[in-house]
């Protein structure tokens, strides 16, 4: 007789972690399978900002999730350091977007007012100021928004901190186990088809980033997402050169443990080749030099790229199956999965438990992919 669980979680990167902590904290029987190895794609890849601020549209929607989420770390961090073993790094020294130009600057004095209506803190700073802070700034810098509340993780360890803190807690953890199409039945959901065998639950989450799109034709649905390459770099400094993330639109240099700065993210879309590029490491480490010159002198340590799920009008894909009940998908987030994480996770056990979630999430609905006349297809 077949194992029957509460809801098997289909992708073992940061946001299936995420799902399957958080249901199996609520007692539920939990499965999960992933086609390779486990936080192995864009969840490794990542450098771990926690950009709420840095990155996002103050007045969107998304950020009010992001900052929610950005919140929930603190917490967070102890509570899967004592489950799991795993210290995540978490760092709470804030982050600088740099202006290059005046009007770079004169566009950073609208959003920092924009961040303090919304009760953020959002600090305009001169050039002479932003090199005071972080002397190892070129003078080419002309001014800085230093957004104290803004941090990072180790992207990895907090992946294997929320899996490993839900096997803890009972969840089966397959690896190499790729799911092929679904089992419904009055359309609802029912199970799996995998490499290995049938898996039947009553609820399914996809959560497979960019590769979602693929798995979810079976169902009747396109996304509208595209896979987006970014490539990243590390090296290492004798001594700290930066304590707060750096941060443009072009390039960002996000300072870890023991002198490591990783540099990122070229953004590559429509493409699944996870090569890295000369093109791409070359870009990267002149618009590194140009905020930071003296980071030609660190020591090289390697070259990485991630695949991210990118939708059409940049919000993730949280909640339910328009046609399919106990089908769930969490995916899209693009260069945000490491920070939506905490709430991707729990919103989606309260989704599976039907209970109404926290925060509004009706702008991130399944449904929405159907707007430009993309009907489901049974």
């Amino acid at each position: 007789m077949k194992t029957r669980y509460d809801a098997i979680i289909v992708g073992g990167g940061v946001n299936g972690g995420a799902i399957a902590f958080n249901l199996a904290k609520r007692g539920l029987k939990v499965l999960l399978l992933e086609k390779g190895l486990l936080a192995n794609k864009a969840s490794g890849a990542a450098a771990g900002m926690l950009g709420a601020q840095a990155e996002l549209d103050a007045e969107g929607p998304l950020f009010h999730l992001a900052r929610t989420s950005r919140a929930m770390f603190s917490r967070l961090s102890d509570e899967l350091k004592m489950i799991s073993g795993v210290d995540i790094g978490l760092m709470n020294k804030g982050m600088l977007r740099l202006s290059l130009t005046d009007r770079e600057h004169v566009e950073h004095c609208k959003i920092s007012k924009i961040h303090k209506q919304n009760g953020e803190a959002a600090e305009l700073l001169t050039g002479d100021e932003a090199r005071k802070r972080e002397q190892a700034l070129s003078k080419e810098i002309r001014g800085a928004m230093y957004l104290e509340n803004d941090g990072q993780v180790e992207a990895p360890k907090l992946a294997m901190a929320f899996l490993k803190a839900a096997s803890a807690l009972g969840t089966v953890v397959k690896e190499y186990v790729e799911v092929h199409s679904f089992y419904f039945s009055n359309e609802r959901i029912t199970g799996v088809a995998t490499n290995d065998g049938d898996f039947m639950a009553d609820n399914v989450v996809i959560t497979g980033g960019a590769w979602s799109e693929k798995l979810l034709k079976h169902t009747g649905i396109h996304l509208d997402s595209q896979p987006v390459k970014g490539e990243c770099f590390s090296v290492l400094a004798e001594t700290p050169l930066l304590s707060s993330t750096i941060f443009t639109d072009d390039c960002y240099l996000v300072p870890k443990r023991g002198g490591r700065i990783i540099v990122g993210a070229t953004v590559l879309p429509n493409t699944f080749n996870e090569q890295v590029t000369v093109e791409g490491l070359s870009f990267l480490m002149e618009k590194a030099k140009k905020l930071v010159p003296s980071i030609s002198q660190c020591e090289w340590e390697s070259a990485w790229s991630g695949i991210r799920p990118h939708t059409a009008d940049g919000l993730p894909y949280i909640g339910e199956h328009p046609a399919y009940k106990g089908l769930f998908i969490a995916t899209g987030h693009f260069r945000n999965g490491i920070l939506l994480s905490p709430i991707t996770g729990e919103v989606m056990a309260d989704l599976i438990e039907a209970k109404t979630p926290s925060i509004d999430i009706s702008p991130f609905r399944i449904e929405r992919c159907m707007k430009k006349g993309n009907p489901i297809q049974r």
